[in-house]
């Protein structure tokens, strides 16, 4: 009966999902590389046999990888991903012992010996979670499904109003429409957003499932009422809208823990 406890114990430990709770003080990255034409596939071999175990290595977590699914938004140029770390500080020290690995010198010379593969410096945004955000969980889904990224940028002095109706009205809607809510940042820097900026990612069935839900979402009569409620002073995204919400759907590859 004890071998089988420990068994069970065991098994537990290894297939339950890393879970960390919004507000544990752990910071978040997102990172977006753009290859030169071509190289994407070798940038991902890159990471798969390399990068990302050189990031936990380092003291990184590795949180999801994505590409987006059009082309328009970088199917055969982006690689998108998020990394954790314990704090900022953290962060900096293990980008430095990352860059100075042998492992990592060899492996990025070796994938580089037909071209250099990024076509300019990679873009990085820290980020700390809303309140509202739900618990990040890291494991692979039950079935196939695609995720969405979008970026909300407000009109200086609406970002608290923005949260407001996400945390009361927008994320329990978007649950109600067959959305999966799995993370809500805000950047910590100021030229990257920190007054102005909400970033989130949703998972939905398909890209089609996402569109439908948006669609049904907008019309809800409980979506108007908050909508109209909450920007009685003025839209609480830049406009023209395009400007103000931007959305990218992504596919995750095929070493990104979140699936």
């Amino acid at each position: 009966m004890k071998r089988l406890t420990f068994l069970v114990l065991a098994l537990g430990s290894l297939f339950a999902p890393l879970i960390h709770a919004a507000d544990d003080g752990r910071v978040y990255e997102l990172r977006i590389y753009t290859c030169n034409e071509g190289k994407l596939d070798a940038l991902l071999s890159r990471f798969r046999d390399h990068t990302c175990k050189l990031f936990e290595k380092h003291g990184m977590g590795n949180v999801g990888y994505w590409v987006p699914v059009d082309e328009e938004n970088g199917s055969k140029t982006t690689l998108i991903y998020v990394l954790e770390h314990k704090s900022r500080e953290a962060a900096k020290e293990s980008f430095k012992a990352f860059g100075a690995d042998p492992e990592w010198q060899a492996a990025r010379k070796a994938s580089e010996e037909g071209g250099k593969i990024l076509a300019k410096a990679p873009e990085s945004i820290f980020m700390k979670p809303t309140d509202f955000s739900p618990p990040l969980t890291i494991a692979k889904g039950s079935k196939p499904r695609v995720f969405e990224m979008r970026t909300y940028t407000t009109p200086e002095g609406k970002l608290d109003a923005l949260l407001a109706r996400f945390r009361d009205h927008t994320v329990k809607l978007f649950t109600k429409h067959g959305m999966t809510n799995l993370a809500y940042w805000t950047p910590t820097d100021a030229d990257k957003g920190a007054t102005n900026k909400l970033i989130y990612i949703l998972a939905h069935d398909s890209k089609e499932a996402g569109l439908a839900s948006f669609t049904a979402f907008r019309a809800d009569p409980d979506w108007i009422k908050a909508k109209a409620e909450s920007e009685k002073d003025g839209p609480l995204t830049i406009q023209p809208q395009a400007e103000g919400v931007k959305s990218i759907y992504m596919k995750a590859t095929d070493f990104s823990p979140i699936q």
